[in-house]
């Protein structure tokens, strides 16, 4: 826009004495007004709009009275109108655009020498001309506006676009990072009870109850690797097996490994979303998972809650020594990501232990 601006300076410049009826008398001093008008709009007018308003009054101030002025010396010539014009579009840049209007409205008081119907034939005509240039800079400034305000929003759209993708690769990362552990450590935890009831089972020279246990730790690790299958191509499949019977399996494993463990449905059981049914499985995998590996418990319980109508709950208690303090150590992530995977459906979690009287795990989600 300044460099249009500056470019119709020059033009109008250049066409000061053409058509001017004082150029034969006038022609030095026009040029010398006119220079000097150029010169400020040009040179001045940048630094005017970097200095702020105060400035932007004082430039208008300035050229206003010396663009009468040349228009007087130059005989009413067309470039000391378009010099004008330049002026109107400046004050647009500079001020608010009432103020532009007024100046805009000012400028064809310099017709008022004329004779009446001829000033105001040339001032209407001059009024329409101010008016349409203010109009017209102003339009392209909001055009700019509009531009930049645009070209803001989509490199916000693109920041935010980044955070989310980046957000995203975090809790997907997070969510394999927790069918690992869930899945991966409870199968890899059969398998090394398992492994450790056969060792002791085959010094007593019973083979064929050891050989039972080596399969069923072959069949934890054909399980382990299918989790790791899953986890790795970050698959949600929805189990094909309802909820019950997979919280039951899972507490024959556990009683298999050596430690009996119950199983109990209240309610009437009821097909729930595929997310919360993963949730309530994962959780009994871990709490029967640190069932056998901490809390040296004699028996154990899973109860599938179905009594509350919009709720489903699940506890994994046992009767093992128990804990006081933070359930969840420094370096365990068990806790952790069941919290994390719960707390995504609205949903809680909380440990009841007191040392020596066991502890008891409940989970309770919408569903």
């Amino acid at each position: 826009m300044n460099r249009a601006l500056a470019v119709l300076t020059l033009v109008a410049y250049v066409t000061l004495p053409l058509g001017s009826a004082r150029y034969e008398t006038l022609v030095l001093p026009t040029l010398l007004a006119g220079l000097v008008y150029a010169a400020i709009a040009i040179a001045g007018f940048p630094w005017v709009q970097k200095h702020g308003r105060a400035w932007a009054i004082a430039y208008v101030c300035v050229q206003l009275p010396l663009g009468f002025t040349l228009f007087s010396l130059s005989g009413a010539a067309v470039g000391a109108v378009l010099l004008l014009v330049v002026l109107v579009c400046h004050t647009v840049l500079l001020l608010p655009l009432p103020v532009a209007f007024g100046v805009a409205v000012v400028i064809p008081l310099i017709h008022l020498p004329m004779a009446p119907l001829d000033g105001l034939r040339e001032g209407l005509g001059t009024l329409a001309v101010m008016v349409f240039a203010a109009v017209v800079t102003e339009l392209v400034v909001r055009e700019k506006r509009a531009r930049e305000e645009l070209a803001e929003a989509h490199e916000r759209l693109r920041d935010q676009a980044a955070q989310a993708e980046q957000l995203a690769t975090i809790q997907e990362r997070n969510r394999v990072a927790r069918d690992i552990h869930d899945g991966l450590g409870h199968h890899l935890t059969v398998v090394q009870m398992m492994l450790q009831a056969a060792r002791a089972v085959i010094g007593t020279g019973d083979t064929e109850r050891a050989d039972g246990m080596l399969a069923k730790a072959q069949d934890q690790s054909r399980e382990a690797l299918a989790e790791v299958r899953r986890s790795v191509s970050a698959l949600r499949e929805p189990r094909s097996e309802p909820l019950a019977d997979a919280v039951r399996a899972l507490t024959e494993e556990t009683s298999t490994a050596g430690v009996p463990t119950g199983f109990e449905v209240k309610g009437t059981a009821r097909e729930t979303r595929a997310d919360v049914e993963e949730s309530l499985f994962r959780a009994a995998q871990e709490g029967l998972t640190n069932v056998r590996k901490h809390a040296r418990a004699t028996a154990a319980t899973v109860v599938l809650d179905y009594a509350v109508t919009d709720r489903v709950r699940l506890e994994v208690r046992d009767d093992g020594i128990g804990f006081t303090g933070d359930p969840q150590p420094d370096k365990g992530f068990g806790l952790v990501g069941l919290r994390e995977r719960v707390a995504g459906l609205g949903g809680s979690v909380s440990v009841d232990s007191a040392e020596g009287h066991g502890s008891t795990l409940t989970v309770e989600v919408p569903g």
